[in-house]
């Protein structure tokens, strides 16, 4: 089978259902253009700004996207095959993603651009409040190490292409230190100077451009920097102090990242990297329809790995991004509701860009798609090296240089990391305020100090499997990441079935959000009991495993029983008889066409 037909065929579907389910969801939730927006309403051009539609999707895809549509349909391709791994991901992000995505955004701004811990505190219970609060820092944290330690990995090290050229880590660092300059300067004109958006985009996109060329002549070189200072490193020991060192200072720009205006760093790098992922995607979907190449790998492999790992629920907690992601429920109603312009434009920002992400995880799916069985990129999964060389070739067919084509990929796959890491440390900063109930300068300070500390713990601290044989933390936390962001994602529409059912009372949500919840909770639950299961079958075969495995047993076990919880106050909450004046009102608000 050709690529061309399966990506001409998955754009497809996709453009049907933005233009027929989206308008359904227009209906369903009676969105009014008409109505005023919080970013409207409490504009203070610190958190609340009302943005263009176009300029605020750039942002909202560049903080949802991250390394997940990448990873997750890489990993998934490879475990399980090429086709199980599309079908969720269409079908999961038609149905059930962006159906999260758009309701929680919606949710938020109808409680005045409140996160989505507010609207189950005003639906469900204080205590419920709590609950959701601890369970959404926690998979922050997660979400924070696993991205934190793939990015460093990008850091260091080579990877050597067909043709006999090279790309180093060191010149990917480069190019990533120069892309985070750049969005800042262009945030100070844009601050402090009349240059306009447009110009700004025309200007700063292709010096992102430069910055990848760039990169690989002017490398941060960190172990041979090491190895000057200790000339005793060998080259594989000097990587690996690199990696740690990489892991520590991109958790320091977290830290900093996370406390500085959103007009100085977010919303420039947002939009300034939206535009750069938007000629990512164009360029590999280009490039696979100009190669017309075949499919290699086999559509199905088995339905459990050697690991241990049956499709049934790894394939839906290991596809999260790109099919469907709690964590995009804390942009939309952390940061993009605060920027809404009207309710209508909930239609674009939160379900067009979840189908726009899809698009992403099935490019992502064909880098393994043209390898064959056997291929030496599969002896060792690396789906960032994957997804590079996949990337890579696609823009070949266009005459772009491999080793720069290469370089761009990853470029790239750093770019949706950075996006995420800093939104999630100040996501998490806001969670610690919130709990500690202060705004002030320390509490803000204390918020970020604690979401960023704590992956330092584990960045630093070696892991290693039953039999002592060391193990990839960013691959140890993918899986635990995977399921508690499902189950997150579970949890968020668990609340906003809530909210619905008791204000609306319609039929329609049950199929519309019900059901996805009772999926999402089943397969996520499902996947982190085995999970927790198999991390304690470890310890019991060898207790001498390091403190961050007993950590982690201890912190999954706590997500499950916080998630049972949630479900007893879900419970709790639908049963309730009353509703209190607020909902009354919600009752009679004005539909729209």
């Amino acid at each position: 089978m050709s690529m061309v037909v399966i990506i001409l065929a998955s754009a497809a579907i996709l453009s049907v259902a933005y233009w027929t389910y989206g308008p359904l969801l227009v209906r369903l939730l009676r969105l009014d253009p008409q109505a005023t927006t919080p970013a409207v309403e409490l504009r203070d051009d610190v958190d609340y700004q009302p943005l263009e539609p176009n300029a605020l999707l750039s942002q909202h895809f560049s903080a949802i996207a991250a390394a997940g549509p990448i990873v997750g349909p890489i990993l998934a391709g490879v475990m399980f095959g090429w086709l199980p791994a599309l079908i969720w991901i269409l079908v999961g992000s038609i149905l059930i993603g962006g159906v999260h995505d758009f309701t929680a955004l919606v949710s938020s701004i109808r409680h005045k651009a409140n996160s989505i811990a507010d609207v189950v505190r005003e639906h469900m219970s204080q205590r419920a409040f709590v609950l959701f609060l601890t369970f959404v820092w926690l998979a922050l944290v997660y979400i924070i190490i696993a991205f934190t330690d793939i990015t460093a990995a990008a850091f260091v090290g080579q990877q050597n292409l067909e043709n006999g050229d090279s790309v180093t880590g060191a010149g990917i660092a480069s190019s990533s230190l120069m892309y985070l300059a750049l969005p800042i300067i262009m945030g100070l004109l844009l601050r402090y100077t009349k240059l306009s958006i447009g110009m700004a985009t025309l200007i700063f996109l292709p010096l992102v451009g430069v910055s990848i060329w760039a990169g690989q002549h002017v490398p941060v070189d960190v172990a041979a920097a090491l190895r000057s200072f200790m000339p005793a490193l060998d080259v594989p020991a000097s990587e690996k102090m690199a990696h740690k060192v990489w892991d520590v200072l991109l958790l320091a720009y977290c830290c900093v990242a996370s406390v500085v205006p959103m007009w100085l760093l977010l919303q420039p790098r947002g939009h300034l990297g939206g535009y750069f992922l938007y000629v990512a995607l164009l360029g590999g979907m280009l490039g696979l329809l100009f190669s017309n190449g075949s499919v290699q790998y086999p559509h199905f492999t088995a339905w459990e790995t050697p690991k241990g790992e049956t499709l049934f629920p790894f394939l839906f907690i290991t596809i999260a991004c790109g099919a469907c992601s709690g964590f995009h429920s804390l942009i939309a109603s952390g940061t993009t509701s605060k920027q809404l312009r009207v309710e209508t434009d909930a239609k674009l920002i939160g379900y067009g860009a979840m189908l726009l992400e899809a698009m992403v995880a099935i490019v992502s799916l064909c880098c393994v798609m043209k390898l064959a069985v056997g291929d030496e990129l599969l002896k060792n999964p690396a789906p960032n090296r994957i997804y590079a060389e996949g990337i890579g070739s696609f823009l070949a067919t266009l005459g772009l240089d491999a080793k720069l084509g290469v370089s761009f990929a990853l470029m790239a796959f750093t770019t949706f990391v950075y996006d995420t890491l800093d939104v999630c440390t100040r996501l998490g900063r806001y969670i610690i305020q919130e709990l500690v109930g202060s705004r002030a300068t320390w509490a803000r300070w204390l918020g970020t100090l604690v979401t960023a500390g704590v992956p330092v713990f584990f960045v630093m601290t070696e892991m290693t499997d039953a039999s002592g044989k060391a193990v990839p933390l960013w691959r140890v936390f993918w899986a635990l990441f995977g399921a508690s962001n499902q189950l997150l994602a579970a949890l968020t529409l668990l609340g906003v079935t809530v909210w619905l059912w008791r204000t609306r009372r319609a039929w329609w949500v049950w199929p519309v959000v019900g059901v996805p919840t009772a999926f999402m909770y089943c397969m996520s639950t499902w996947a982190l009991v085995k999970m927790t299961w198999g991390t304690l079958q470890q310890i019991q075969q060898n207790p001498s495993l390091p403190l961050a495995t007993y950590m982690v047993l201890g912190i999954s076990t706590l997500l499950i029983g916080l998630s049972l919880l949630m479900l007893v106050e879900a419970f709790l909450a639908l049963t309730r008889s009353t509703r209190r004046p607020d909902e009354e009102t919600l009752l009679v608000s004005p539909a729209t066409a």
